[in-house]
């Protein structure tokens, strides 16, 4: 029986192209497509694919947002993550989200297809050369998870300041404590986060989610 696939992606002769390579040889029939998050959800509303090829990039909402939405609805569908984007911080999140594969999309139909097969065998599929980069971010991330874990509650909220663009007077003013103490804390946290200055500091503070960029 053929693997049903439905194709998300904002680009209609993308999906058109993806349709014939992944049809050619039968084994993979492509049975909806949509061109942005919102019709991806409402499509999915009418159809049952065995797995969903998702692009990030979309209008109206994005691939994460429908990775999100679609894993709290606790969907048994597979998600393939179908992307331009090889930046590790895109393959990070869609893997921590819950996405069952990430391919990007300069890869080679025979790739591809192999990673559909793989992950509707109940395997995740992660493009081999993304794999390096992936490894050594999570080997960061926990490095820096131990270092978030030595800050105080004090210091994290002068980081988030820090990383919201004020300056001492301001983070002083806002938490009532004086420009000496900010100072102090400063000087503390940015030993603590092994950081020389208020941009790496904020780089930190943003790189762990600790705040959001709009």
């Amino acid at each position: 029986m053929a693997i049903k696939v439905m194709l998300a992606d904002d680009h209609s002769l993308i999906r058109e192209g993806i349709k014939q390579l992944l049809e050619f040889d039968g084994s993979i029939q492509v049975i909806a497509q949509a061109a942005d998050g919102n019709e991806t959800l409402s499509v999915l509303d009418h159809v049952s694919p065995d797995i969903l090829l998702l692009d990030i990039n979309m209008p109206n909402m994005n691939g994460i947002d429908v990775l999100q939405t679609l894993k709290k609805k606790k969907s048994d569908m597979k998600i393939l993550i179908l992307t331009v984007h090889s930046e590790v911080e895109y393959l990070v999140k869609a893997v921590d989200i819950g996405a069952d594969g990430y391919v990007l999309k300069d890869a080679d139909s025979s790739e591809l297809k192999e990673a559909i097969h793989k992950v509707i065998e109940g395997e995740s599929y992660i493009q081999p050369n993304l794999i390096p980069s992936l490894n050594s971010r999570l080997i960061n991330r926990d490095i820096d998870r131990e270092k978030i874990e030595s800050l105080t509650k004090r210091e994290i909220e002068i980081l988030k300041q820090i990383a919201g663009g004020r300056f001492n007077k301001e983070i002083a003013d806002n938490l009532d404590i004086t420009e000496r103490t900010v100072k102090n804390h400063i000087s503390n946290l940015f030993k603590k986060i092994d950081v020389n200055d208020r941009t790496q500091a904020a780089v930190f503070a943003i790189r762990n989610n600790l705040v959001e960029l709009y």
